[in-house]
């Protein structure tokens, strides 16, 4: 704790007057028992911002003179505590004030007996620090006072009162910054009140705002939305800027050298408040960002503000200072921003996943976006995400992002063929307007770097040379700023060995020559797929998919730029036949060709020829899936193929199940020749033939193989492992 030191805290603030100590009223005194004055006096110092700590001393003095207010009710100095480290912050809530924290902690150890204070508000100014700290001081005992009187919280009037100059305190409070809030919406509503202003504006002598007088600051601020509009991200921006060494200019609000330019390494914060900042649009907007009181209450005083839509704003005010960008180019640009974010209801900025259509395609039966997923093998997948969303079992639909992705393809490069001269031509325009801005800013940086040179040779030159104290701190700087001069030359030197201004014949005709093979530079390795994704969002709207069930077939439609919408038709790769479209009359037809005696090699060349579909659209028919499907023909319930049995012979699975061996041992006495069997035509079952002394042979080689678990069926008894012959007329049937 603080024990109070009047020598070292009072004697400075005290005017050099002399002053009779606060005598209290009798009445008030009578309230006043000896354990009050066993124990400590309080006394809180606090004044609401620094501003009235630096400026307002009187009220400062004032509430440090209530030591003698202690004095005069019975206190020594030596039991007097000073709680006065909560200056300079609000009494609006006791979040951040340590002091009151520490003054209520010492209530509740029974430490305190009168707390003084000047008024009130000095103590808290919400209602619910007020009355936690009565609730406190009534159930230990302690009393408040100021220098009105003093108060007992046991006591219903002083009860009544002190809740009274509560209220008052807290509602002066809503009514001080009612008032401060209004006049600043006033002065708001006539465009007057001007903020720190953006990189790029300036205040002229009269107050006015102006563009930044320097030009190479004002070229610099153009590239960033010239280029934003061409390509789209900030990220993109930032990345461009560093990749050609532009920095920012910036003039700063504090530190050093205030209002001075000063050139920066660009950030993707900066750029971001940049191109949300209307008032490069030349607009005075206030009420963007205004306070959260939720995020207020949760005492997150860092991030207490929040960012409201452009219909939430209280104040706009169009034209009212001079503009980089027009209004419609902004509200664009915030449409991009908003795009670019991922999310599941906005197309989000181009990545460099393998999946081209990632946030422009739809889904044909919901209406909503498609995800995009990715295999562990990296193999793109689109899949509606409605269901997930909604909570629902089934979804829409779900397919390769190939198979779509080349459809669009496709399309696109046929659109951009037409225009292909003219996209050669304009691309040599375009890269010449970029090479010779970037010339200009290199110049412009050089040309800077040279001003400043001079400039600290002629403060060099103005100096007595026999004054060494002020002529060799001049001669560093110069030669500081000579340093710069020949750094910025040599790196312009270096651009101009780099990226020429002017293109040359060699370096038109390549441009020429890859704007005419658009497909080659489609399928350039240089060529990003975050590059062919703005490609196609230059285009295209969006992509309207709509699988036909879960056949082969997609619709596709394509909403151009322009409204133009085409209908397109794509067949996928299937996993299984049966999910064909015409899965039914290949069927029917493998099985007709089949009955009229064609071979499978027959039948695959004829339905090639039928233009008959596969589950795999770039492979044709073959032999192996025309047996496939004849494989497939459901005759009888439980097996897909029907087999008459003759006098004795057995399914295998019915067999091994009646024997109790297990299928891989049968098989392997079949292949051995320990018993006869056939295989059927179409589905190649094992049909064995044994009648009742064949399975009483086939039981007995059961248990000696079982006894015998290491021994070679080459060593096994000769009567176990001999079949008996069959009859001539079942002798007919092939043997494996």
């Amino acid at each position: 704790m603080k024990k109070l030191d009047p020598q070292v805290v009072f004697a400075p603030a005290r005017p050099n007057l002399e002053k009779s100590p606060t005598q209290p009223s009798q009445l008030s005194a009578n309230k006043i028992k000896d354990r009050h004055r066993d124990r400590l006096a309080g006394v809180y110092v606090r004044q609401s911002d620094p501003q009235q700590v630096i400026h307002n001393r009187e009220s400062r003095e004032r509430q440090y003179e209530l030591t003698d207010h202690a004095v005069a009710l019975g206190w020594s100095t030596d039991r007097i505590v000073i709680f006065d480290e909560d200056q300079g912050r609000t009494g609006r809530t006791a979040s951040h004030r340590g002091d009151f924290h520490q003054l209520l902690a010492e209530v509740t150890m029974d430490h305190v007996g009168i707390i003084v204070g000047l008024e009130m508000s000095r103590i808290a100014r919400s209602g619910k620090d007020w009355h936690h700290l009565l609730e406190l001081c009534a159930i230990f005992g302690t009393l408040l006072a100021d220098f009105d009187g003093i108060y007992d919280p046991n006591d219903p009037n002083d009860r009544l009162l002190l809740g009274l100059k509560g209220t008052m305190s807290e509602m002066e409070l809503h009514t001080m910054r009612n008032r401060l809030e209004m006049g600043r919406l006033h002065k708001a509503e006539r465009g007057d009140l001007i903020f720190p202003l953006p990189i790029g504006y300036v205040r002229s002598p009269t107050d006015d705002v102006i563009l930044e007088p320097d030009q190479q600051a004002q070229n610099v601020v153009r590239l960033i939305f010239e280029k934003f509009e061409e390509f789209g991200t900030v990220g993109v921006v930032f990345r461009y800027l560093l990749r050609h060494g532009v920095k920012i200019p910036v003039r700063p609000h504090d530190g050093p050298n205030p209002g001075v330019l000063t050139w920066r390494r660009p950030n993707k914060t900066t750029l971001n408040g940049m191109i949300r900042n209307p008032t490069y649009a030349g607009t005075y907007a206030y009420g963007r960002c205004p306070v959260d009181a939720k995020r207020r209450a949760a005492e997150q005083s860092l991030r207490a503000r929040k960012w409201v839509p452009r219909d939430q704003w209280k104040v706009t005010i169009h034209n009212r200072f001079p503009a980089y960008i027009t209004w419609d180019r902004f509200l664009k640009n915030q449409a991009t921003l908003r795009r670019n974010k991922s999310r599941w209801d906005s197309s989000g900025a181009p990545r460099q996943g393998a999946a081209l259509l990632g946030g422009i395609l739809a889904c044909g039966c919901c209406g909503n976006r498609l995800g995009v997923y990715y295999s562990k093998t990296g193999r793109p997948r689109y899949g509606c995400t409605h269901a997930y969303r909604a909570g629902l079992d089934k979804v829409c639909q779900s397919m390769a992002a190939p198979w779509v992705d080349g459809l669009v393809v496709r399309q696109v490069l046929r659109a951009l063929e037409p225009a292909a001269l003219e996209l050669s031509l304009q691309a040599g325009d375009d890269i010449q307007k970029e090479r010779e801005r970037l010339d200009k800013l290199r110049q412009q940086e050089l040309q800077r770097a040279r001003y400043e040179a001079q400039r600290a040779e002629r403060h060099y030159r103005s100096v007595d040379p026999e004054n060494r104290l002020v002529a060799a701190t001049l001669e560093k700087t110069w030669d500081e700023a000579l340093c710069k001069v020949r750094q910025s030359e040599e790196d312009y030197d270096r651009f101009q060995l780099e990226i020429p201004q002017n293109l040359t014949d060699a370096e038109r005709d390549q441009i020429q020559s890859l704007a005419a093979d658009v497909p080659g530079l489609w399928n350039a390795p240089e060529t990003t797929a975050a590059d062919r994704k703005i490609i196609i969002r230059l285009l295209i709207d969006k992509v309207v998919v709509t699988s036909q069930g879960a056949t082969e077939n997609i619709d596709v439609a394509i909403h151009w730029k322009g409204g133009f919408v085409s209908c397109h038709a794509v067949v996928r790769r299937l996993q299984q036949y049966d999910r064909l479209r015409d899965f039914d009359q290949i069927l029917e037809r493998v099985f007709a060709l089949h009955e009229a005696g064609k071979t499978a090699r027959q039948i695959a060349d004829q339905l090639q020829k039928e233009q008959f579909p596969t589950i795999r659209p770039d492979k044709p028919w073959t032999k192996t899936t025309v047996n496939a499907l004849l494989a497939r023909r459901i005759l009888k319930p439980g097996r897909a193929e029907h087999v008459e049995l003759a006098s004795d012979e057995w399914h295998l699975s019915d067999l091994v199940r009646e024997l109790g061996i297990r299928p891989h041992q049968f098989r392997s006495w079949i292949h051995q020749g320990f018993v006869h069997c056939r295989r059927s035509p179409l589905r190649r079952y094992y049909i064995v033939w044994t009648d009742a002394s064949e399975r009483e042979r086939l039981r007995n080689l059961r248990d000696f193989a079982t006894a015998h678990p290491g021994l070679k069926a080459s060593a096994y008894p000769k009567e176990l492992i001999t079949p008996k012959q069959r009859k001539a007329e079942r002798e007919k049937a092939t043997v494996c």
